[in-house]
């Protein structure tokens, strides 16, 4: 469908891919992977057609449609959301003009290739589109997609500007899968997600008949949706058949294999060595020398890629707790007319580890706040344990660092009144060493101030820590560091995510939120979402 022939590209000196080739097939599943300046959104841009490579070629058929939903920056407004959402599907007569180039093409095309075959499956969705074109088949199309991403039917006829960006980028989303283009490619398309409206998407693109590419840090969310995995690494591209934990584990594997061929090489290299060194002066020897010297000369040699610089992350050790951590009662919590909480009761123990999930709205960070004792309500009683030291992660705590500060005047600001914290140790473990550690923080990148903010965390030791999104712009290895820390932290823990690689490694609750209700489940993620699926497909069967 697209191949990436003989690809190379520059960015200033900067080798970003070197005579790079791939095939992407018509249902590829394909996640791609690669450290921050590898060349990832550069790839993606030559894809849609957006720049050009500097040699090589991006090779697609006129009739290849492809789709993109940026991490962030979509706005819409104008229009109802049902008005936007059925402007994705466009002009019936594109349609047709794609189905009669694929017409054209299929008649000097080699009937026995995948490339034929794969035409005619394009074709038969593009056909199928037609015919969703009819209303009423439409009209249950969009709203089947606009419920499943978590907006109601009276959002139905809200004006688009009306939705915050989260929202948005929802509605950007709910257009790309109505448009059905033959590649949809998806950049961090989870950060706007709750679980259950992630679990929605998650399903709905195993079943895409097009084919797929996805960026994302969230790792089941690529486990789930994936079944190839691309890595750009030191301007190399390299094909996995299968999801990320694959891609991990293969990896792991072929690095094993090119140490050992490496440590062969060397004790190679030194025999080799050692032996002209023996017999340099020996004349009788002297061509078979030179011979041996030649090949050493000749000899392509093996490297082992270093490794990317990896955080190191652990919370102070806690004080001693009470038995009951927190306690709620009849908790009354309102915006206006918006009622978040009416009558709640909890209880947090020593020792929970608490995922808190919900629709996004139903009140996960509002309860955040109010345990941490940032957030007013209205009446109830939300009572501390006699010996509960409360460390707090705002989900806007990153934007909050002060523009003016360095990143260690910033930790240092948040270690007063402790003597015994250490800014800049726990700087370097966040890899802020040296000059790092001076920066500004107004130039530092999302995933830059996430870490600091974490940093800022470590200045005082918590018994309790409540920490709302801590893994929003983190990478897959971060979080897992972050996830170590959390495993070997021996306080109580309640974590508000929608990330389920992350939360299933650590939590042994979770507290759903729903509009007038919660509920606390013994479970973790993965095993609330099967029990929300039996639970819908009890209620249909009645």
């Amino acid at each position: 469908m697209i191949t990436i022939n003989q690809v190379s590209h520059n960015f200033g000196k900067k080798v970003l891919f070197n005579r790079i080739n791939n095939v992407i097939n018509a249902h590829d599943r394909i996640a791609l992977v690669g450290s921050n300046g590898s060349g990832k959104t550069t790839l993606l841009r030559m894809l849609m057609g957006e720049i050009d490579c500097d040699s090589g070629s991006i090779d697609k058929a006129d009739y290849v449609s492809v789709g993109y939903l940026p991490q962030d920056g979509i706005s819409v407004s104008g229009k109802t959301l049902f008005a936007e959402a059925q402007s994705a599907f466009g002009d019936i007569l594109e349609l047709q003009k794609n189905l009669e180039k694929a017409e054209e093409e299929m008649l000097e095309m080699d009937t026995s290739t995948d490339e034929y075959y794969d035409l005619i499956d394009l074709m038969g969705e593009w056909e199928q589109q037609l015919e969703d074109h009819e209303p009423a088949k439409m009209k249950s199309r969009i709203e089947r997609i606009l419920l499943g991403m978590g907006f109601k039917e009276s959002d139905f006829e809200r004006d688009t500007g009306e939705f915050s960006g989260g929202w948005q980028m929802r509605i950007a989303l709910a257009k790309l899968l109505l448009q059905n283009p033959s590649l949809i490619i998806l950049d961090e398309p989870t950060n706007h997600l709750d679980i259950v409206s992630q679990h929605w998407v998650e399903q709905y693109l195993k079943h895409y008949q097009g084919a797929l590419i996805v960026i994302s840090h969230d790792r089941a969310f690529l486990d789930e949706v994936t079944n190839r995995t691309l890595e750009l690494k030191l301007g190399n591209l390299t094909s996995f058949k299968g999801n990320y934990s694959y891609y991990v584990a293969e990896s792991e594997k072929r690095l094993e294999t090119l140490r050992k061929a490496y440590a062969n090489q060397q004790k190679e290299i030194k025999e080799v060595k050692d032996w002209i060194n023996r017999f340099r002066s020996n004349v009788k020897k002297a061509s078979m020398v030179q011979s041996r010297i030649k090949a050493l000369e000749k000899m392509e040699l093996i490297t082992i890629p270093r490794d990317e610089k990896k955080m190191f992350f652990r919370f102070p050790k806690a004080p001693p707790a009470s038995a009951k951590v927190i306690t709620i009662k009849n908790l009354h919590k309102s915006y206006g007319d918006n009622v978040i909480f009416d009558g709640l009761d909890l209880r947090i123990d020593k020792g929970d580890r608490i995922a808190v999930v919900g629709v996004n709205g139903a009140g996960k960070s509002t309860l955040a706040r109010i345990m941490a004792g940032t957030e007013p309500y209205q009446s109830g009683e939300v009572e501390k344990g006699i010996n509960t030291v409360l460390g707090y992660f705002a989900q806007s705590q990153a934007d909050e660092l002060d523009p003016n500060n360095t990143v260690l005047e910033e930790v240092e600001k948040a270690a007063i009144g402790n003597d015994d914290a250490n800014p800049r140790g726990a700087l370097g473990a966040l890899l802020f060493s040296g000059d790092e550690a001076l920066k500004k923080t107004s130039v530092l990148s999302g995933g830059e101030k996430n870490r600091v903010a974490l940093a800022k965390m470590l200045m005082h030791p918590a018994n309790c820590m409540i920490l709302d999104e801590p893994t929003n712009h983190l990478d897959i290895k971060s979080k897992e560091v972050l996830q170590e820390a959390i495993n070997l932290y021996e306080g109580t823990v309640i974590l508000v995510s929608h990330d389920r690689a992350f939360l299933d490694g650590v939590v042994n609750k979770v507290l759903e939120v729903s509009p007038g209700s919660t509920r606390m489940l013994t479970c973790n993620v993965s095993e609330y979402i099967e029990r929300l699926e039996q639970e819908t497909a009890e209620k249909l069967n009645r």
